[in-house]
């Protein structure tokens, strides 16, 4: 996470704005780049020598379609309003850093993010509009720690995605990725590890969770209609309420045995 003081400032002004119930943005300053600038700063970098924007104010930027070639976006801040909706739609982002960046509002719909890393992901905000918004983007092999209750990735690729809980090098008291009331119909999310991931009643329906991994994944209320599980693990999920209709390859999932609440699952 980025230790600058002036980011430090920003946090605690937009705390500040989230407990007093005003729903603005929290950096008052200038973007630290106007657009042009930014695509000048890339053009000169490349896969060995990628752009160092770490902890840059590129809020409300029109970045969409930009080719970021793998740069540092460590503690970026690329929050957008709703004047700017579609910041980050189409960029390049394959293998980026964006560990701690703020993407309150951002639009990665069709962005390519594929084997990035994006942990500790900075997403306040109360109101589904504030969360950003991954519609069809590809997240192929992203890891990601994050919470995102509400967000939209319908027809997402998360295939190989890593959203779980890595016990070895975490606490007990670690952060788990929110996905609670998601869109996350028709997503790809073949192979991808889940375990521990908090998905009550995200809507997966007709989505590909062949071979996922959802051991202690919270499922409950979910609806997985239609959705594909052949090889998934769902060994002590939570299928309270979880919606099993016309699901494809349940008898080939593993682990249905040791489910929590497998009985009070809707068929």
């Amino acid at each position: 996470m980025n230790n600058d003081p002036s980011m430090k400032k920003r946090r605690l002004h937009w705390v500040v704005l989230v407990v007093v119930g005003l729903s603005v943005s929290p950096f008052s300053q200038a973007s630290d780049f106007t657009a042009d600038q930014v695509r000048e700063l890339l053009e000169k970098a490349d896969g060995q020598r990628p752009a160092d924007l770490a902890g840059k104010d590129l809020s409300d930027l029109d970045l969409s379609n930009v080719d970021f070639k793998r740069a540092d976006l460590s503690g970026a801040n690329l929050f957008a309003s709703r004047l700017v909706s579609s910041n980050l739609a189409g960029a390049k982002l394959a293998r980026a850093n964006l560990n701690g960046a703020w993407l309150m509002g951002a639009t990665f719909a069709g962005a390519n993010l594929s084997g990035s890393s994006m942990l500790g992901l900075v997403i306040l905000g109360g109101p589904v509009r504030d969360k950003p918004n991954f519609a069809g983007a590809n997240l192929s092999g992203v890891h990601m720690i994050a919470d995102l209750p509400g967000a939209d990735l319908r027809g997402a690729d998360l295939s190989q995605a890593n959203l779980g809980v890595d016990i070895k090098n975490q606490g007990m008291g670690q952060m788990r990725t929110d996905l609670s009331g998601a869109k996350l119909t028709g997503a790809n999310l073949r192979d991808a590890n889940l375990n521990r991931v908090v998905m009550m009643f995200a809507d997966l329906s007709g989505a590909n969770l062949t071979a996922a991994n959802l051991f202690r994944a919270k499922l409950s209320g979910a609806d997985l209609t239609g959705a594909d599980v052949a090889g998934a693990d769902f060994t002590e999920a939570d299928l309270d309420g979880t919606i099993l209709k016309n699901v494809k390859g349940i008898g080939a999932a593993k682990g249905m045995d040791k489910a929590t609440n497998r009985d009070r699952a809707v068929y």
